[in-house]
């Protein structure tokens, strides 16, 4: 079971400041927006309209139904959640308390984050010129030469024009170009469609390409910028095997009366 850690020190026994006690809980916190990091993510919510509200409570589950557990408060409307391990996946939920103790039922949002590694200015170079640099394998995020067993792609300038390459036999690997992004953060999901049997496609800068692995798995790359010799790149890789997930997004849902959060 994960740590309990708090943002900000609260204390959870609240001390009324008025003369008469208020029963009536706020409202369930809106807006509930995660982010997907590197052993990390980060939770934000709209702040509660409600002028007695002294903070928040956010909790996590392995999955959207059940009993939440505690996992810290704050008195702001962002927590991180630094427990979080790669390679799980992460719902979460929050609650707003007034100064009388009282708590709201757990927000609607259905949420859930998968924290996946990322890395940044990752550099391999034109298979013409250095083979054994000119790779890339998610196994382990190292450069390997263009043509080992685990390469997932590899980078190669034919007649003056880069490409990115992926090996279609004997286990094919799948690459789609997703287009010119701001950043590695931009694609929210490797697609469900598009994928083509192209070996190669065409490498620019700025363009983030997702890569469909031959074992099930996805990542994607954005390019940073192309030299005459090598190519580099921003990346992210998701090791839940068949997620799709590579950034989270939210959906709005109705209350699912069996989502109940931990009693304390």
């Amino acid at each position: 079971m994960k740590k309990i850690t708090l943002l900000s020190v609260l204390i959870s026994s609240v001390i009324l400041f008025t003369s008469c006690d208020d029963n009536t809980p706020p409202s369930p916190p809106a807006g509930v927006n995660v982010f997907n990091g590197d052993s990390r993510v980060d939770i934000s919510w709209n702040r509660n309209r409600e002028s007695d509200v002294a903070g928040y409570n956010v909790y996590w589950n392995y999955i959207y139904e059940g009993k939440y557990t505690l996992l810290g408060s704050t008195s702001d409307t962002y927590f991180i959640d630094n427990e979080a391990v790669n390679a799980n996946k992460y719902y979460y939920a929050v609650a707003a308390y007034d100064y009388d103790g009282n708590e709201s039922e757990l927000s609607y949002d259905e949420v859930y984050a998968a924290p996946r590694p990322e890395d940044f200015n990752q550099v391999i170079y034109d298979a013409q010129q250095f083979p054994n640099n000119s790779g890339f394998t998610f196994i382990d995020f190292t450069v390997v030469p263009f043509d080992n067993d685990l390469t997932d792609f590899y980078f190669d300038i034919f007649e003056g024009v880069p490409y990115l390459n992926v090996w279609r036999v004997p286990s094919p690997t799948l690459i789609q170009d997703m287009g010119n992004t701001t950043d590695i953060y931009d694609i929210s999901y490797a697609p469900n469609t598009g994928w083509t049997d192209a070996e190669y496609l065409r490498a620019y800068v700025g363009h983030t390409y997702v890569i469909w692995t031959y074992d099930n798995y996805f990542g994607k790359i954005r390019i940073k910028s192309i030299a005459s010799d090598r190519v580099i790149f921003d990346w992210a890789f998701q090791e839940i095997k068949g997620e799709r997930l590579l950034k989270p997004v939210k959906r709005e849902g109705e209350r699912n009366p069996d989502r109940l959060k931990l009693a304390r």
